[in-house]
Parts: structure tokens; C-alpha cells; sequence
């Protein structure tokens, strides 16, 4: 591969939701040096919602984004001009959290009908398939709306969508494992759908992902970058996996004091679904999820997603 790192090069990353478990592997990957292992001064900023950060990827604003697979095509139509160099973990990664003074059970989707759901845009797309796929018309049986007081970039969703089921301005909230966790713990929400879990039609589980995304022309004229993040992330993958308790430092330098303690048994959760590769039938999944929410005409070959020279990275014995 072309190219050679330039030591203490900056790099950008962006994730959509910061105080959160779902993009932590790369936040990670910076707060535990192997960025800077690999040659980068790298940093990481919170661009919400997932659109604005990919658009942000698309301007140059930043060179990488964590964020939701599905979410590139927001900026990069038909996959032209950018591509998943890995796989934060595996599966669709949010929640269907409700009222707990609702006595909803888990599993129980219907329950959503007549109620005011807060759902990040972007995100929300996997929700509103979900319930089609459930036999739920989104427009007409339940009321799917922004978090109250989310909106200028600079909040984490699923704490905030926490908060505002305790205050009673939401029923509930679709969003990330902290946000879940929050409202458990406070006894405001009760988990119906965990989706990456089993929870729910079984296809909405393989709807998206988490992923790193990359420009095309990063990968052209900054090739270091692309393979540099993605050993970074692959090293973080596997020490989280082999030790989640190494996330609690790294939450308390990034997040209020009651998530920083949470985080470390909410990545131990997830831990089983780290892992950079993504396999094609992931993609195919991708793509039909893709279409049927109107985020692409066509569907995309493998090697139009994927970089497919990324894929010896993967590998945490590379590099």
C-alpha cells in the first residue's frame, strides 16, 4: 500500500453520540494511544446528528466518521465518494426503551401504538422499518419525534433522550445502550427491544451497523490514515474484549460521572460483538435495508462498500 505516515499527523474523528457505548471501540482507539501509536494526533469530535458528521466527512471537516453504515449513503449517494473500512461490532445496536409506569413487556412492540417515541435522525430510519416490519404503520400508530433540546451537535442523544422520558416529555426513546441503561437504572423506562440481541422481527438485527468510514479520497491520497485507524481500532477491539474495565478511565476523562461508571459493563456487554470485519452477506443485508428506507436506488456491490484493501487489517495480528 502507498504511502507513509508523517509523525504526530492530526486526525479527525467524529462520532454522532459521545457519551454513549456504541462508537466507543473508536473513541477508544484514540483514549488508549493506539492512534498515536500508529503516527497520529488524533482526536475525536461529537458531530450529531449522523448526517451532519458525514456531511462533515464529505466537506473534509473531519477524516473519519464512527458512525451508523446506513448513515454514509446521507452524503454519499450510492455509496460514490466513501467506503466502511471496519466494523465497530456487530448488529443494529439500539434500544426501544419505554415508560416503566406503562407495564411494558419486553418483546411487546405494540405497546409503541399512540405513544411519543424520541429517535435521533438517522437513527430513526431503523426504527420506522422495524415497526413496518412488525406490521406497524409508523406514520399513523405511533408519534416518532426528536428528542426535546437535542439539536445543536453538541449534546449525546440517548442520556438526553433519558432525561426526557424522567421529565414526561417522551413515552419513550429508541436509542444507545447508555441512554437504556440510564432509564433502567432511574426506574423512568423499561427495555422492550434490544435488538442486536434478538429482540424484534428478525431481520431488523442485521439492518446496519456500527462502522469507521473513510472518502474515497482518503484512501487514495492518505492511505496510512485508512490503515492506521483500523489497526487502532482493531488493538482496542480486542484489549476491550480482554479487559472492559480499561473503559472505565477512559469514561472518566470523557463522561458525566454517573455514565463513567457505567461504561465499563455496558462495553462488556457488548464486547462478544466486537469485531472490524464485515462479511458480505452484512452488505447485502445493508443494502436491502438501504432501499426499503429510501436511502438508495441501487444496491451497492460489496467493493463499492467496503475497502476492500482495508480487509488484511482486520486482523489484530497485523501490524
Amino acid at each position: 500500500m502507498a504511502g507513509s505516515v508523517t509523525l504526530g499527523a492530526q486526525l479527525r474523528l467524529a462520532v454522532p453520540d459521545l457519551v454513549s457505548n456504541s462508537y466507543f471501540p473508536a473513541i477508544a482507539a484514540v483514549e488508549m494511544g493506539f492512534l498515536a501509536d500508529a503516527g497520529f494526533d488524533a482526536e475525536v469530535e461529537l458531530i450529531f446528528p449522523v448526517s451532519s458528521a458525514m456531511n462533515a466527512l464529505r466537506r473534509g471537516d473531519v477524516d473519519l466518521v464512527a458512525g451508523a453504515a446506513h448513515a454514509t449513503l446521507t452524503a454519499f449517494p450510492r455509496w460514490r465518494g466513501a467506503k466502511l473500512l471496519a466494523a465497530l461490532a456487530r448488529h443494529m445496536y439500539w434500544f426501544l426503551v419505554v415508560r416503566a409506569d406503562l407495564g411494558p413487556a419486553r418483546g411487546d412492540v405494540e405497546v409503541v401504538k399512540g405513544l411519543r417515541i424520541g429517535a435521533a435522525p438517522g437513527v430513526d430510519v431503523g426504527l420506522r422499518q422495524l415497526l413496518v416490519d412488525a406490521g406497524i404503520d409508523p406514520d399513523r400508530d405511533v408519534d416518532i419525534t426528536p428528542v426535546p433540546g437535542v439539536g445543536d451537535g453538541r449534546v449525546s442523544f440517548g442520556v438526553n433522550a433519558a432525561a426526557a422520558l424522567r421529565e414526561g416529555l417522551l413515552d419513550g426513546f429508541w436509542a444507545n445502550g447508555m441512554g437504556a441503561e440510564v432509564a433502567v437504572q432511574e426506574r423512568v423506562g423499561s427495555v422492550v427491544l434490544d435488538v442486536r440481541r434478538g429482540d424484534g422481527p428478525a431481520q431488523a438485527r442485521n439492518y446496519t451497523f456500527a462502522a469507521l468510514v473513510a472518502t474515497d479520497t482518503t484512501l487514495r491520497d492518505r492511505p496510512d490514515v485508512a490503515s492506521g485507524s483500523v489497526r487502532g481500532l482493531v488493538r482496542a477491539q480486542e484489549a476491550l474484549r480482554n479487559d472492559p474495565k480499561l473503559a472505565t478511565p477512559i469514561g472518566r476523562r470523557l463522561f458525566p460521572p454517573r455514565e463513567a461508571e457505567l461504561v465499563a459493563e455496558l462495553v462488556a456487554r457488548d464486547a462478544p460483538y466486537y469485531d472490524p470485519v464485515i462479511p458480505p452477506d452484512a452488505v447485502t443485508t445493508l443494502n436491502s435495508f438501504t432501499r426499503a428506507v429510501g436511502l438508495s436506488a441501487g444496491a451497492g456491490e460489496y467493493a463499492d462498500v467496503v475497502a476492500l484493501e482495508m480487509r488484511p487489517f482486520w486482523s489484530p495480528r497485523v501490524g
